[in-house]
């Protein structure tokens, strides 16, 4: 029963002997090391919990000599070349009034204030979204109107240079109509099926190999063992395209673009907990995004191009929602990361 409880607390939970030499790890605490129990029963703690902060271990064995738990909050673990933030407890646990083990509880609280991002991140996207549509709505209707008007003049008139200036209007009519359009985002519903998301991305990589200058390499790291996703395929090859493209055009001469799949276990996406997820990082060598544009960038019309739309990550990141997931990005000079999570929640109800 005991087992059954510590099995499903988000909290990791590690037990060690006397000689601080781990006996115990729950699920939680697999994740939050990355390994399995298997590989991590038996080490010692300055080997599992790697901090710059050696103090934290010095202050452990004097409150265990004193026969008192510690408390440390916000300490600095470093995890697989990533660093990561928790909360750390640590209570003596006796047996016939002796000390016999130190139970250490980790939370990890970078992970509550990245939930939060993203809750305000989805929010900003429907807010804006929302907005979007209505004036893009609010254009469309006196644009069709303009263009109608502007075909029955063409029709009327039979100097050729004035029928130059009738079609300068159509044309640039239909030109704000495709924009639009754009803006609106997908009007049809999702077609989802079961697909094989390396092959999304290999169509992906093809399409871009082929437009971009051969000084950019493409470069792949693929998890094989990732299961089928539920999931609209050509929606996911357009939103997939929108970000490499965007890749592509920071690097502009030569570079490298590395497009790679894992799977993230226990993830957070706005408000809802989902067990498995695929994560896509794209990441590329440019120049990297300016500071002041990076709480921006996927509002629909931001660009750092003068010829660009701004619409390409707007448009990505709403066709990713549509299928519960999140885009996220993190870059600074000579390395920019898209990363699009996608649950995996709906794989064995669709099969």
């Amino acid at each position: 029963m005991f087992k059954k409880i510590l099995d499903h607390l988000n909290e990791a939970i590690l037990l060690f002997d006397r000689d601080l030499r781990l006996t115990y790890v729950n699920p939680a605490g697999e994740i939050l090391l990355a390994d399995s129990a298997k590989h991590l029963l038996g080490n010692h703690i300055h080997k599992l919990l790697k901090t710059s902060n050696t103090s934290v271990f010095e202050d452990l064995l004097h409150r265990l000599n004193m026969d008192e738990p510690l408390v440390d909050r916000e300490l600095i673990l470093e995890r697989m070349n990533q660093s990561i933030t928790v909360n750390f407890s640590a209570t003596p646990l006796h047996e016939n009034g002796k000390l016999n083990e130190i139970l250490i509880e980790l939370l990890q609280v970078d992970r509550h204030l990245k939930i939060t991002k993203e809750e305000q991140l989805l929010a900003q996207q429907n807010t804006s979204r929302l907005l979007v549509r209505g004036l893009a709505h609010e254009i469309k209707n006196p644009l069709g109107g303009l263009r109608g008007a502007a075909q029955l003049l063409d029709l009327e008139l039979h100097d050729p240079e004035l029928k130059e200036y009738t079609q300068i209007i159509i044309a640039e009519s239909d030109r704000l109509q495709d924009l639009m359009d754009k803006m609106l985002g997908p009007n049809k519903p999702a077609q989802k099926s079961l697909i094989n998301i390396h092959e999304v991305l290999e169509r992906v990589r093809h399409l871009v190999a082929v437009e971009a200058n051969k000084s950019i390499v493409l470069l792949t790291d693929y998890d094989p063992s990732i299961p089928e996703l539920y999931a609209d395929k050509n929606q996911l090859i357009q939103a997939l395209l929108n970000i490499v493209r965007n890749a592509v055009q920071a690097i502009q001469n030569e570079g490298e673009i590395v497009i790679s799949t894992r799977i993230s276990r226990h993830m957070t996406i706005g408000r809802k907990r989902y067990k498995l997820a695929i994560k896509i990082d794209i990441t590329d060598t440019g120049p990297g995004i300016k500071p002041e544009l990076m709480d921006q960038i996927f509002y629909p019309m931001i660009t750092s191009r003068a010829e660009g739309t701004g619409l390409g990550l707007s448009i990505a990141q709403s066709l990713i929602n549509q299928h519960n997931g999140l885009i996220e990005c993190e870059s600074e000079p000579g390395s920019t990361v898209f990363s699009i999570y996608l649950p995996l929640e709906n794989v064995y109800a669709a099969a």
